[in-house]
């Protein structure tokens, strides 16, 4: 099923807010390093100011109140998109260039957990995740950032493609930290860019969300969906529910801001993944 690409703006978050819009976005290398740099491959093309200014548009008109974003590099550069008067920035704590964090609007108060670095530690190169706790009126909602090994869309885990053993690699990393969350109690989201389809493929379930969902029962926004993103496409990028959050994420509330500019050309100088969102109805 193709999702409809549409975006909705809303007003601010309040302590009162029922609802909670979260999001997910690669940016794609955000990073304003001279091309050339040692830090950075060959073929990455740092943005433009006139590219950032536009990344920082479709921000403001996404309007979420929590976003996993991936591919940053650091804090400095994400406010370039995210406006610290409105959003508060945690980054993880790795040195590379592509790096994972967490956006939360201000005025929603959360904890910073230590970086879950057992994803990274399969492989040099391989990223942290941003682990935080919401503090909403409702209760608080445990959430972990991702970003995994790129190259094992669909293959087997493991066998002998590089790119799928070090992605088998990071999934005990992610049944352990959905694990511990189920048996605290905790109402949880794990969300980012996954690299990887989930959907059942040829009659066969996919093996990775196989072991996620075995860890604890979870619901999965995108399930089902296509994106409509540069094009259409199956999704990569992922928003999973886990304990009572499954119950508080809205129905067909699932989102995709489809960028206007369209072409290879502005698919590296914006990014090649799209913000995808749902909205959860908070309890209370």
């Amino acid at each position: 099923m193709l999702l409809v690409a549409v975006f909705v703006s809303g007003g601010a978050w309040g302590a009162a807010a029922a609802r909670l819009k979260v999001a997910t976005w690669n940016l794609d290398w955000l990073t304003d390093r001279p091309a050339g740099s040692p830090s950075l491959p060959s073929d990455v093309r740092p943005k433009r100011p006139a590219d950032i200014a536009r990344l920082r548009g479709y921000a403001a008109a996404m309007n979420a109140d929590v976003i996993a974003i991936q591919e940053v590099d650091g804090a400095a550069m994400a406010a370039r998109v995210f406006p610290p008067d409105r959003y508060v920035i945690h980054m993880t704590h790795d040195k590379q260039v592509e790096r994972v964090g967490l956006v939360v609007r201000r005025g929603i108060p959360f904890t910073v957990h230590p970086d879950d670095t057992a994803l990274a530690a399969a492989q040099p190169g391989l990223r942290s995740g941003a682990d935080i706790t919401l503090h909403l009126p409702g209760g608080d909602l445990r959430v972990l950032a991702v970003h995994l090994k790129a190259g094992c869309d669909w293959s087997a885990l493991g066998g002998d493609r590089p790119a799928c053993v070090e992605l088998a690699r990071q999934v005990p990393a992610l049944v352990a930290w959905i694990r511990a969350r189920a048996a605290a109690g905790e109402a949880f989201l794990l969300l980012g860019d996954f690299n990887r389809w989930m959907d059942v493929r040829d009659g066969h379930p996919d093996p990775l969300w196989t072991r996620l969902d075995a860890a604890a029962p979870l619901l999965r926004a995108t399930a089902g969906y296509a994106s409509p993103c540069l094009g259409g496409e199956r999704f990569i990028d992922h928003i999973i529910a886990g304990g009572v959050a499954r119950a508080w994420l809205e129905p067909r509330t699932l989102r995709v801001l489809v960028y206007r500019e369209r072409g290879r050309a502005w698919e590296q100088r914006l990014s090649d993944h799209c913000p995808v969102s749902v909205r959860l109805r908070l309890p209370g």
